[in-house]
């Protein structure tokens, strides 16, 4: 066996380095500020669409220029991290995002603010592996890297909510340029104190030289395939140009395969995916987050337009879902990490995640936010929090730092290409279901206020047969979770695979 195939992830990182929980806490804000972005705008959006004179059509691009941009080029932001250093990937990223940020704020058109968006996406695909793969390397003992996930765990399921709370207040009390604005302290905050505090390990960065190819290939397939799924969603999965991006997509995506089997340092090692619990995560944790997104969006339309929530409103109702992911992370997935093999805190957790789905499926005009969302929200939280805690730090365990930034980046492309997914998919099937109720009811509403009726009980009732459909992909990311992820027990075995390498080695503290 080849000694490197038994070293730690940060086998190099000083064990001592007193200032890892310092640089923890700005790792942390500038993971909120990514994941808070993606829900932040949304809710800023009509009042932004009717200052920039944004038509209708090309509204979705706000949100679809920044998927674009970000889903396409995390794989290439994750191996720059690797190769430059992940603490300069980090601040440049945070710079970058700045800049962007406050482009957004101050555009005066639609085009400009589609550029803005596009930009904030460029750098949050150099953020987002830079800091996940910064935590991979500092904190390698187990019991601190239980804590070190809990925290980022937390963040990264629980800052989309967050985004609407904050995204309410700014909107309702200031201005939706503010949603943009915000970021710049945030991320000037974050880069000051990283440059700083920040003492990445020596020797764990990769000298090989880029692969171009590989890096095409990978950003035009994903990019091809996240627009495929949002193109889906507005124009249908029929349509030319959505069957054209996906048919695209494949034929990208099975090339890049080819070139990174075949070339000599590749953009994304296959040892990285071929892992059989990496691949369980990166699996299990896109088809939770497809089930989440499409959650909430449909939550936050039922609670303003069908209950008259407003945005600050809404915002706080989803404030037990934050809770329940903080604890779920932070107090029973950090607890049990180090004492139980992970598939059994991402299992029942997403079954959990899933119970709570499922009591959303009895979601209706009247009903009450006490004694049936208040509730569901708690087990989604109190789920994926368990759930996403394990998941993220098992991704990134036994990987050798030279590969921390790509296998960083596979985490968030995971999410990123889930996240497209869910809205796609689940919106076309609520869509569908919205139709036939209107079809199968409408006759019998004569006047104007039952055919108002007749058209909320049609929204909800889409609303609750494609989050049937989420219970179900919950299921089967917990069926992933729990048949794909079978690394050990502390204290038990597990084969580690590397080139040329198999055999079963003690794992002393914490499963890989």
């Amino acid at each position: 066996m080849s000694e490197s195939a038994l070293k730690a992830p940060g086998a190099a990182a000083p064990a001592g380095d007193a200032n890892r929980w310092k640089a923890l806490v700005f790792i942390a804000l500038a993971q909120l500020m990514v994941v808070l972005d993606a829900t932040i705008v949304n809710i800023a959006l009509p009042s932004a669409q009717t200052d920039l004179g944004i038509s209708d059509g090309n509204r979705q691009w706000v949100v679809t220029a920044y998927a674009l941009a970000f889903g396409g080029l995390l794989l290439f932001g994750g191996r720059i991290a690797d190769k430059w250093g992940r603490k300069r990937a980090f601040v440049t990223g945070l710079a970058g995002f700045a800049l962007a940020s406050a482009l957004g704020g101050a555009a005066t058109s639609g085009p400009m603010m589609f550029g803005a968006r596009a930009l904030q996406g460029v750098f949050g695909a150099l953020l987002a592996p830079a800091a996940l793969s910064l935590l991979a390397v500092m904190f390698t003992d187990a019991k601190e890297r239980a804590k070190a996930f809990g925290i980022y765990g937390a963040i990264a399921g629980g800052g989309g909510a967050v985004g609407l709370i904050l995204g309410g207040f700014l909107t309702e009390y200031l201005n939706w340029r503010w949603t943009f604005f915000v970021n710049v302290p945030f991320a000037v905050i974050a880069a000051a104190g990283a440059y700083f505090v920040i003492r990445e390990p020596e020797g764990g960065r990769n000298r090989a030289p880029l692969d171009i190819p590989g890096v095409i290939l990978s950003t035009l397939g994903l990019v091809a395939l996240v627009y495929g799924f949002t193109r889906a969603e507005s124009d249908g999965w029929g349509d030319t140009v959505t069957v054209s991006m996906f048919v695209a997509s494949a034929v990208l995506l099975l090339a890049f395969v080819a070139v990174e089997s075949r070339v000599k340092a590749p953009l994304l090692p296959l040892r990285v995916v071929s892992n059989r619990n990496r691949g369980g995560i990166y699996l299990s944790l896109g088809l939770a987050i497809i089930g989440m997104f499409g959650l909430f969006l449909f939550l936050t339309y039922y609670l303003q337009v069908v209950k008259g929530y407003s945005p600050v409103k809404t915002g706080f109702a989803f404030l037990p879902m934050i809770a329940g992911m903080i604890t779920g992370s932070t107090q029973i997935g950090t607890r049990l990490m180090t004492r139980i093999a992970p598939r059994l805190l991402m299992g029942p957790g997403f079954l959990v995640a899933g119970v709570g789905m499922l009591l959303l499926t009895q979601l209706k005009i009247d009903s009450s936010y006490g004694m049936l969302l208040l509730p569901a929200m708690l087990l989604l939280g109190l789920g994926m929090g368990t759930a996403f805690m394990p998941a993220m730090s098992l991704a990134t365990t036994g990987v050798e730092p030279r590969d921390a930034g790509v296998a960083s980046a596979m985490v968030n492309t995971s999410q990123q290409v889930g996240g497209a997914i869910g809205t796609a998919l689940l919106n076309t099937i609520a869509a569908s279901a919205k139709t036939s109720y209107v079809k199968d009811h409408i006759a019998g509403a004569a006047t104007k206020p039952q055919q108002q009726l007749v058209g909320l009980q049609a929204m909800v009732h889409g609303y609750s047969t494609a989050i049937w459909f989420a219970v179900g992909i919950l299921g089967l990311a917990a069926l992933i979770a729990f048949t794909f992820v079978n690394a050990g027990r502390p204290g038990g075995t597990e084969v580690i695979r590397g080139e040329g390498v198999e055999d079963e080695v003690p794992v002393p503290v914490v499963a890989h």
